[in-house]
């Protein structure tokens, strides 16, 4: 069975998400119960939720949001990663009443779509490396160019586990190894540092991408990383631009075919068992 690290629920008449507005092909409502139906037909047996970047006001409701939604008799649901502000100086408050939730099993700030310099301030270095000792992740989502600046934030908080989203969100609609390649080996010898093999499919070219196509930045980031520390996530609803949720996980499984059963299950399983306390 397969742990799903990486799902987002949109909810548009619950949450606001400013963003959307400018991503039509995703400006609706994805649901829980559409991506859970699937998801158990493809394998997925537990579940985390990630936040969705919301409006800075909606945040802590979207993690109360996704935590009724965890009450759900059978619900795939095992925690979230919630969004967060570190560049605030409310945050260090806000984590101390995240710290007593146990369904917030980590962080995640978008860094993609921001100004690059976001991560080199003083307050969000020192407010990240407050994550130390608490056994709370925190999911990097950068862009190839931005791989740099994410190894300098891992490096000012050795004791952190983060997670580098989606094989470090290479270009692989233009083949753009280059030097993708070069960073991810770089940020991979840091051993607090998790890649996630998740929705690669939403990069690569739509309507001709075939397992072939997502080979290289897969097997780069597993071997870059190792079996011990990756994990897999679907990017759900994301990846239905490349596709949706069953093609995701046939093309997983398609990809790691040449691996032994104890490395498929690391990747697909145990190491987000172990990283996050999933039963």
């Amino acid at each position: 069975m397969i742990i799903d690290t990486h799902l987002h629920v949109i909810d548009q008449s619950t949450l606001s998400y400013p963003w959307l507005s400018s991503e039509p092909a995703l400006n609706r409502d994805f649901f829980y119960e559409t991506y859970a139906r699937e998801a158990r037909r493809a394998g997925i047996s537990t579940t985390l939720h990630m936040e969705v970047d919301v409006a800075e006001k909606d945040i802590e409701a979207e993690t109360s949001y996704i935590g009724r939604l965890s009450q759900q008799s059978g619900s795939l649901l095992a925690g979230a990663i919630a969004a967060c502000r570190p560049e605030d100086t409310s945050f260090a408050a806000y984590l101390e009443r995240q710290k007593a939730n146990p369904f917030v099993k980590g962080f995640r700030r978008v860094l993609h779509v921001m100004p690059d310099e976001l991560s080199e301030s003083t307050l969000f270095r020192e407010n990240v490396k407050r994550l130390s000792g608490s056994g709370l992740t925190f999911d990097l989502c950068v862009l190839p160019r931005q791989l740099p600046k994410a190894i300098a934030l891992i490096d000012l908080a050795p004791d952190v586990q983060f997670v580098l989203d989606h094989c470090g969100v290479p270009d692989i609609k233009a083949d753009a190894q280059h030097p993708w390649r070069e960073h991810m080996t770089e940020i991979a010898r840091r051993p607090n540092v998790v890649g996630k093999i998740s929705g690669v499919v939403a990069y690569a070219d739509p309507e001709n991408w075939t397992v072939e196509t997502l080979r290289p930045y897969v097997e780069h980031t597993i071997g870059a990383f190792g079996w011990d520390r990756v994990v897999w996530g679907s990017d759900w609803p994301v990846c239905t631009l490349g596709g949706g949720l069953s093609t995701w996980v046939g093309a997983t499984h398609a990809l790691i075919a040449g691996a032994s059963a104890e490395e498929k299950a690391k990747l697909l399983s145990g190491n987000a068992k172990r990283i996050w306390k999933l039963k």
